[in-house]
């Protein structure tokens, strides 16, 4: 009878200890979540842009990392509207995620000011290092307030200066032209001290600008005076190089935040794989860029950076005091 009593008791303990081994592997297999996502990611820049390659990089990641539960529509060249529509869109959850500028973060955001100090980076590897700083994060999570998740920068290429007849030699050169430049004060303040007329025309206006001559040139990159042909309009490109242009990967706070940690470590990775892919992609094509630009008729020609020395230093007294995340990274960087 003792015999048939142990044998009951351990039949018991043993289905007591599979039972909550089941339960245990529920809350693991929920843990690591089978919900499925159908995002939507807008951005500014066309199909043949660099940030639009990274989305499409993006949404191969996600889909790959997730087994398919993620999926991305991506609407490109300002589809959704300007980037203001796009935050607010983001931040209101009817979109997921944006590629946008932090030059026009920099007018909601002041931190996000202190990534165009002018030549802060000699090159783009130099500025893509530093996505990883612990300035670069804290400029990132002033997001937060704003219901949005900042996940990491995209880079296309630097900054250059584009001229429809005129072949500025030095700063001093730019005084009294009327040079179109996005609506961001740290980049119209740069232009202003050297002299120029900083104009805030939409981006699908400025090609009949040059044209026309109601502008004499504009603050651009390599990549969009190919996709957007402005070497049609302008005869000179000066590669100066002077600031970076990152785009801010973000998303709504809230559908980050209720996500299961495992589905959060999918976002995190992809879209780093997504960013990464597209520094090393767009560092390789400097020089072919540039040849694409002079056989298509343009000259193509650089200015000594010391020239610029007066005007960096004007820049950075301006800008550092009036934010504590902007000194710190000008102190960063200035090396």
């Amino acid at each position: 009878m003792k015999k048939i009593k142990k044998w009951g008791f351990a039949l018991l303990t043993s289905a007591l200890v599979l039972t909550i081994a089941a339960c245990g592997g529920d809350t693991a297999s929920k843990s690591d979540s089978s919900e499925t996502y159908n995002f939507k990611l807008a951005h500014i820049t066309p199909t043949d842009h660099m940030w639009n390659k990274a989305a499409e990089k993006f949404k191969e990641e996600l889909e790959n990392r997730s087994d398919g539960r993620m999926k991305l529509e991506i609407y490109p060249a300002s589809q959704l509207g300007t980037e203001a529509d796009m935050v607010q869109q983001i931040a209101a959850g009817s979109v997921d995620f944006g590629f946008i500028t932090a030059a026009y973060l920099s007018s909601r955001a002041d931190a996000f000011t202190a990534w165009f100090a002018p030549y802060a980076f000699k090159d783009l590897e130099s500025a893509n290092a530093a996505r990883d700083t612990e300035v670069a994060k804290k400029i990132l999570a002033t997001l937060d307030e704003q219901d949005i998740k900042g996940l990491d920068y995209l880079f296309a290429g630097n900054r250059v200066m584009l001229f429809k007849d005129k072949e500025v030699l030095k700063p001093e050169d730019m005084k009294g032209l009327k040079f179109r430049v996005t609506p961001s004060p740290p980049l119209q303040d740069f232009y202003k001290s050297m002299g120029a007329s900083p104009e805030s025309l939409p981006l699908p206006e400025v090609y009949a600008a040059v044209q026309t001559g109601v502008i004499d040139g504009m603050d651009m990159d390599l990549d969009a005076t190919i996709t957007n042909k402005y070497y049609e309009v302008a005869k000179y490109g000066a590669v100066t190089n002077h600031m970076v242009w990152p785009a801010v990967a973000m998303m709504n706070k809230a559908t980050y935040e209720k996500m299961s940690d495992s589905d959060k470590k999918i976002i995190d990775e992809a879209i780093r794989a997504a960013a990464d892919y597209a520094v090393t992609t767009r560092s390789a094509q400097e020089e072919e860029f540039k040849k694409t630009l002079s056989d298509a008729g343009m000259k193509i020609y650089e200015i000594d950076e010391a020239l610029f020395a007066p005007y960096i230093k004007q820049f950075d007294e301006k800008y550092g005091p009036t934010n504590p995340l902007i000194q710190e990274f000008i102190d960063t960087f200035r090396k």
